[in-house]
């Protein structure tokens, strides 16, 4: 049996893997070729790490471990959607999507075991946050969910503010982009964010990955009584600060905006959210809520409503699609995710 108290390396950058290297009396260049084993072979033990001596993988393993760890449970919908269960902060698990779409196969990762935002609509903020999680377990969902190889994106939307864990996923990016490691392209990743402005620069400057924003209400006030984030990161400067880079090329920019009945679904809030974005280069992905049940206070709105807003918008010059659901008969859609053993 592993012990767990060793310290995992899928999750270490390059400079990590050269203090291992280091430590175990290796040259630098050994770095590399332990990051080829973990990140492109993608091994289980570091006793199939043959081009190291055996004396060195004997040093490696007194510290280290692999630290790639199975889902504990998993769910499948009838859309094929895949939820996977993964043990992460002192008991508190995280939940991981798997999503199959024609040529495309996109996993949802988590960064934080619950969260801090406190969004009243988010099953995740109900329950509360309990840790940031490391490199070594964003990496794990990534490399150990079943068919892993087949994946063509990834999108940091699953449990957690991912900029409020910037350290640990700007690791992650390094890995899944650099030649030395996954060697991804930085299209093929997304972060979502609520804004949090400080680090929001930080990752547009330090890297090239997709941004999403969590839009859900172009006023103000509405907006801090569904996310309270908007007391610290006011929506106007998240866009002022947007519209200061360049999203007409490579980099994309989507606004995420849940529609509820009554809420936030009318001309009134459509043509509020044309001003509000009025010369940034961004997409709008419009997000019927999922309800947790006919009791839940709010309410999705019907598709006509959410067909009309999305023509209105097309019609402003602002290109906006509707997303489709995906996963909600096993609680896997958008902000349904709660980290819960089920049956």
């Amino acid at each position: 049996m592993t012990d767990t108290n060793l310290t995992p390396l899928i999750g270490m950058t390059l400079q990590r893997l050269r203090d291992v290297a280091a430590e175990a009396g290796l040259k630098p260049f050994a770095a590399k070729q332990m990051a080829r084993w973990l990140y492109e072979k993608r091994v289980t033990d570091i006793e199939q790490m043959t081009d190291l001596s055996k004396p060195a993988r004997a040093a490696i393993a007194r510290s280290y471990r692999i630290g790639r760890e199975t889902p504990v449970a998993s769910a499948v919908s009838a859309d094929g959607t895949e939820k996977y269960l993964f043990n992460a902060v002192d008991g508190h698990p995280v939940e991981t999507v798997y999503i199959p779409d024609r040529d495309r196969a996109t996993l949802c990762v988590s960064s934080q075991a619950g969260c801090k935002m406190n969004c009243s609509f988010c099953f995740t903020g109900r329950g509360g946050f309990h840790g940031n999680l490391t490199p070594a377990q964003i990496m794990n969902q990534i490399l150990s969910v079943p068919r892993s190889e087949t994946l063509t994106n990834i999108v940091f939307m699953g449990m957690g503010e991912p900029l409020d864990n910037l350290g640990a996923v700007s690791d992650v990016i390094e890995i899944l982009t650099s030649p030395w490691g996954m060697a991804w392209s930085p299209k093929r990743i997304t972060v979502s964010t609520i804004g949090k402005l400080d680090t929001l620069r930080t990752l547009l400057d330090t890297t090239k990955v997709h941004v999403a924003i969590s839009v859900h209400s172009p006023y103000p006030d509405e907006r801090r009584d569904l996310m309270p984030v908007e007391r610290a990161y006011p929506i106007t400067e998240v866009v002022r600060l947007l519209s200061q880079y360049d999203f007409s090329h490579q980099r994309r920019l989507s606004v995420e905006y849940i529609m509820w009945r009554g809420v936030n679904d009318d001309m009134r809030h459509c043509d509020a959210l044309v001003r509000l974005l009025r010369g940034l280069d961004c997409r709008v992905n419009l997000i019927r809520y999922h309800a947790a049940g006919p009791e839940d206070p709010m309410q999705p709105p019907s598709q006509e409503t959410m067909t009309r807003f999305r023509d209105r918008l097309n019609e402003k010059g602002i290109t906006a699609t509707i997303r489709t659901s995906r996963g909600e008969d096993i609680e896997a859609a958008c902000g349904m995710l709660a980290g819960k053993h089920k049956n």
